[in-house]
């Protein structure tokens, strides 16, 4: 497994912005399908986008598209959900997951990380949005 620690959450007022990170711990974040999903307290994990062990693939789910972007800093070995025009229907608890993708291709490690298919996750990072 792939240790990976979420960092960069806060409290912040509907319309901010924030950048979540992720760090992996002795492992090459290029190595890995790495993904962020969310969990607001009583409601359901939910996905929020991946993007794919070779630069071109990534993917962001439609409820955030526009708002949300999934990016990974090759030299610095830390992934990224950038996160404006915020909401308060984000707060939630963020977290980093490496996709369980065992060789499959990008559409099938997709369709896993969708279903909550994941290596490993951090302890997450609380993002709460209020006025």
């Amino acid at each position: 497994q792939v240790p990976v620690v979420e960092s960069g959450g806060g409290s912040v007022q509907p319309g901010d912005s924030l950048r979540l990170s992720c760090a992996a711990s002795g492992h090459s974040i290029m190595r890995y399908t790495m993904a962020w999903f969310r969990q607001a307290p009583g409601k359901e994990r939910e996905f929020l986008g991946a993007v794919g062990w070779s630069v071109d693939k990534s993917y962001i789910t439609d409820s955030v598209k526009g708002r949300f972007a999934v990016s990974r800093d090759y030299v610095k070995n830390t992934l990224y959900l950038q996160m404006n025009t915020l909401k308060p229907e984000d707060t939630a608890n963020y977290y980093c997951a490496v996709a369980a993708c065992h060789g499959t291709t990008w559409d099938g490690c997709l369709m896993r990380a969708k279903k909550g298919d994941f290596d490993s996750f951090g302890q997450g990072t609380q993002v709460t949005v209020s006025s």
